[in-house]
């Protein structure tokens, strides 16, 4: 009974190494998963023991590279292959796959010839897409609240939006939602407000490959028109409000003497015009004067008959001439005529004379006869 199970324990053994050919190596580490970004490289690696005789890798369940002990066969540019040996005398197989795409995203597999065993590892391709702000400067009022958007477009998976705010700011706040109708696409807000100029940087990252994207705005701040006058006049320092105080001062006292020197410009002139106008005045007076007693010189000489020019500049009494001559002289016209005929004098007797009396009133001159 002993015996019996001995040959078949050995039967057996020999039966598993028939069914097993080439299980002498085996697959001692099998690749990782790895994360990586589009654009880089992806490396997979695949330890097995001694004696294999073919290594084939495999992504998305298509083989894309095969290895052997003299050289590795490629199909595909984009899929390369190193070796390496560890300190076991182990066999290290790397495959290199350049330029990883999105669709690159799935299961890697590392297989030896005639051996069921294997090694999985899942490849996750990741897109960095475009982050921008959509002004590149931002004009805001001190004080006053505001908002900032930065877009994330085409990423995979969507990102970590951060905000960096080199600003001074009485208060900042962010959120971020998803843009309707863009899976690949995420806002984010910025809310604050502002007390100074300076830089607002908003951040993507993608943390499990270690990428991120920033792009920065200006940001400026100017005061708002209401505050911008009491602002200004409490900065002014000590000297300027003196200055202006003294330049004050100055520019009433020079409107004062000027407000003096105009009245007394008027008062001198309307001074002369009077004084113009009174010497009209007495001009005129004294024209009327001379021709009032022009006219009364002559009224007085239509009056007075016996009235001579000559006679006004001498009081002497004339003798009387004889009759005759008397008669004759009456008849001649006087050295200066009055404007109207005088009246002829009668002659009267011989045996009476007459006297003329000759009055100094320059008005009026009469002349009497006695008997």
């Amino acid at each position: 009974m002993e015996g019996g199970w001995k040959e078949v324990l050995a039967v057996l053994v020999v039966l598993a190494g028939l069914a097993a050919p080439g299980s002498g190596y085996q697959i001692i580490e099998g690749p990782h998963n790895a994360t990586v970004l589009e654009g880089s490289e992806a490396r997979f690696n695949c330890t097995v023991s001694p004696g294999w005789k073919l290594i084939m890798w495999a992504l998305q369940g298509t083989v894309v590279l095969s290895v052997t002990p003299r050289e590795p066969i490629i199909t595909n540019d984009r899929f390369t292959s190193e070796s390496y040996e560890d300190v076991d005398g182990n066999f290290i197989s790397e495959m290199i796959i350049h330029n990883a795409q999105l669709s690159d995203s799935g299961w890697v597999k590392c297989s030896l010839q005639n051996s069921d065993r294997e090694g999985l590892a899942f490849l996750a391709v990741q897109v960095m897409g475009a982050l921008y702000i959509p002004n590149d400067s931002i004009v805001v009022t001190e004080d006053e609240p505001c908002t900032v958007t930065c877009r994330a477009l085409g990423w995979s998976p969507l990102p970590n939006i951060s905000w960096e705010v080199a600003v001074p700011v009485s208060q900042s706040s962010y959120y971020s939602f998803l843009e309707p109708g863009e899976p690949r696409s995420t806002v984010s807000v910025l809310a604050l407000t502002p007390q100074g100029n300076g830089t607002l940087t908003c951040v993507a990252n993608l943390r499990s490959v270690q990428a991120h994207k920033a792009v920065a705005v200006n940001l400026t701040v100017v005061q708002s028109p209401s505050d911008n006058t009491e602002k200004s006049g409490a900065s002014l320092p000590t000297w300027a409000i003196a200055l202006l105080a003294v330049l004050c001062v100055s520019v009433f006292i020079l409107i004062v003497v000027l407000i003096i020197v105009f009245c007394c410009c008027c008062s001198s002139r309307r001074k002369k015009k009077e004084s113009v106008y009174q010497i009209k005045i007495r001009n005129f007076e004294k024209d009327n004067t001379k021709k009032g007693t022009s006219e009364t010189k002559l009224k007085n000489e239509n009056e007075n008959y016996a009235f001579s020019s000559d006679e006004l500049r001498t009081t002497q009494t004339a003798p009387l001439p004889p009759k005759s001559k008397e008669a004759s002289a009456q008849r001649q016209p006087s050295s200066s005529p009055p404007p109207q005929e005088p009246r002829k004098q009668q002659p009267g007797p011989a045996s009476r004379p007459q006297v003329s009396f000759n009055i100094a009133s320059p008005q009026k001159v009469r002349s009497a006869t006695l008997v």
